[in-house]
């Protein structure tokens, strides 16, 4: 199986947020352990850095991009990427950017906490607590 995941729920886990870590938790685990293959999209990374950057120094930022790379594969974004997200019926640009990275590795499914931003996705959207019940 192969899943992209949303910058947010990367967050959940490099945030710690309570409510959400356990399953994002549990996603990481499964895709360093090769059971499920793991994709993010280049453009999580900036925005990854840009949140960290508040609380973290640039030494334990580049040991998580490490860790993150290690452990997910990165989806590059090409100019076609930029030009078909802008054809997509999305409110959010960035999500669009992310559907078309899930297409073109042909992921089975984009990981997020907001399926509704999705809705117009050539890829289904589904949250972190329902990928266990597709594997």
């Amino acid at each position: 199986m192969k899943i992209l995941i949303d910058t947010n729920v990367i967050l959940d886990v490099l945030c710690n947020r309570p409510e959400f870590v356990n399953d994002a938790l549990r996603i990481f685990r499964y895709c360093e352990a090769d059971q499920i293959t793991g994709y993010i999209s280049a453009l999580s990374v900036p925005n990854i850095v840009y949140i960290m950057r508040k609380e973290l120094d640039s030494a334990k930022i580049k040991e998580i991009l490490g860790t993150l790379t290690s452990i997910f594969s990165v989806v590059d974004l090409r100019k076609n990427d930029l030009m078909k997200a802008a054809d997509l019926a999305f409110s959010d640009y960035e999500d669009a950017l992310q559907a078309i990275c899930a297409g073109r590795v042909k992921a089975d499914y984009i990981v997020t906490r907001n399926i509704k931003d999705f809705k117009n996705s050539p890829v289904p959207a589904i949250k972190p607590s329902e990928l266990f019940d597709r594997i």
